[in-house]
């Protein structure tokens, strides 16, 4: 269902795109999404150190917090779902001036936000939050014209991300930091269930086939159990109800149970060869101990929501999106589906940029060093992306 294998472009296709990097829509979203998340970071740790003063929309917090899930994560996700769509459906998705169109919608976006002053704050908005909606009526398009109805299930979740976002712009207007945290804890714990949904339907292929050892076969019981409590940790993360503090941490503890047997079972021991694997499994388990520190931090102290939030972003997304994206831009690319070295190093420093963000504080006095820290290696992992993905990205495939 969200296998996003290798096709091949027909030779008519690639005639009528304008250009190979508007064939299909992990070309520009994939490497120019991980390109601003890298100028997003840099911007952001210059503005932290006060070597930078920048008049963002939202202000310097709101708009890290904005960019690096509707800019960054968002974008990665409307890629990989306008290319899978054309594998589920066999219906050529959204490509050429089309492609061009939404993917200037997004970039118009993020310079706006850079450039707030003498700009109406309306036109920001909207310009912001008619990029899913666009997104998602891209997706339903070859979804409807085929009839595959269970695929429709992405549609309300683009839907629910563009209510997200509009939350998150509300909370300028009313000048409510606690709207802005609630907003975006949300959607960090929407990408984590669809993480959790996605992991579960292609992990375990991946690591039968890249392995080559039995797949692991799926537990119904366990399967229900991990999606039902995530999806329970997302709504309690809205706050519309005032929920004891224990009733919340157990629901969190129960879903970081679930999800570590799920990972365990998936052994990530027999992957430690294989790089495009492995990746897969670290950004897992961080779904698993995310939602373990979430429990903590409502509990004590010595945890605090700041380093959960940071293991399901900069770990288990960060992670997660850098590997699928390497994966998937090789296979549609007529590519051996292999990490080079440089590719692997960047995996290792992901890693590193994790263990800082979120524990950095344990073993470095100066804050400030462990922001920096965590966002040098992001900077490093994902330029290697960039630099590797580049010329592939942006070229036809061999034999066009």
């Amino acid at each position: 269902m969200i296998n996003i294998a290798n096709t091949k472009t027909s030779s008519t296709e690639q005639k009528n795109t304008p250009m190979a990097f508007l064939e299909l829509a992990f070309r520009p979203f994939f490497l120019c999404a991980s390109f601003f998340s890298i100028i997003s970071l840099l911007l952001w740790g210059a503005m932290l150190n006060g070597s930078f003063t920048a008049d963002v929309y939202g202000g310097a917090l709101w708009w890290h917090k904005h960019e690096m899930l509707f800019g960054f994560v968002s974008a990665i996700i409307v890629g990989f779902l306008l290319t899978a769509v054309q594998n589920w459906t066999g219906v050529r998705s959204l490509n050429g001036k089309g492609l061009l169109g939404l993917f200037i919608l997004w970039l118009l976006g993020r310079v706006l936000f850079l450039m707030p002053v003498n700009l109406s704050p309306w036109f920001i908005i909207l310009v912001d939050i008619t990029f899913l909606p666009l997104a998602a009526a891209a997706l339903a398009y070859p979804i409807i014209q085929v009839k595959l109805w269970r695929n429709l299930m992405f549609i309300p979740i683009l839907l629910i991300m563009t209510l997200i976002n509009i939350v998150m712009h509300y909370s300028i207007v009313s000048q409510s930091p606690q709207l802005m945290n609630n907003a975006s804890t949300a959607m960090v714990l929407l990408v984590t269930l669809i993480m959790t949904i996605m992991g579960g339907r292609v992990f375990p292929m991946f690591t039968a086939n890249g392995t080559q050892t039995p797949r692991v076969n799926a537990v119904g019981w366990l399967e229900k159990v991990v999606i039902i409590t995530t999806l329970v940790a997302l709504i309690i993360s809205f706050n519309i109800i005032d929920l004891p503090t224990e009733f919340k941490a157990g629901i969190y503890f129960i879903a970081a149970v679930a999800h570590a047997a799920r990972a365990f079972r998936w052994k990530v021991w027999v992957t430690l060869k294989t790089p495009l694997v492995w990746s897969l499994h670290f950004s897992y388990w961080c779904i698993a101990i995310g939602l373990l520190l979430f429990g903590v931090a409502e509990l004590s102290a010595t945890v605090s929501q700041s380093q959960a939030v940071h293991l399901l972003t900069v770990g288990a997304m960060g992670t997660m999106i850098l590997s699928m994206i390497s994966r998937v831009s090789l296979g549609h690319t007529g590519r051996a589906i292999v990490a080079s070295k440089l590719m692997t190093f960047a995996f290792i420093t992901i890693i590193l940029s994790t263990i800082f963000r979120v524990f950095g504080s344990y073993f470095l006095t100066d804050y400030s060093q462990v922001i920096n820290t965590a966002i040098v290696f992001w900077v490093i992992a994902y330029g290697c992306f960039v630099y590797i993905y580049l010329p592939i990205l942006t070229k036809a495939k061999p034999g066009y």
